[in-house]
């Protein structure tokens, strides 16, 4: 594996979990969520972090994964 495909994928797999774990506490430890969104602040704060790096680490390491199939073919 080539070192910039291997960024990549800790780029990636940072910038998703971080997402997950955003979202993970946004649900639970800063108020949960209701009919019209999160409760409190940070609940908000959480949604818009997660709502950034869930898309993002996906297309990263989707990045990472064709990049390294398209070296596995040559």
């Amino acid at each position: 594996m080539q070192p910039d495909t291997r960024q990549l994928f800790r780029i990636g797999l940072g910038l998703f979990l971080s997402g997950a774990i955003a979202a993970l506490l946004a649900l639970t430890v800063c108020g949960g969520m209701g009919h019209q969104g999160p409760r409190t602040n940070s609940g908000w704060l959480a949604l818009m972090v997660a709502m950034a790096c869930l898309p993002l680490g996906t297309l990263t390491l989707a990045l990472a994964l064709a990049k390294l199939a398209g070296r596995r073919k040559r």
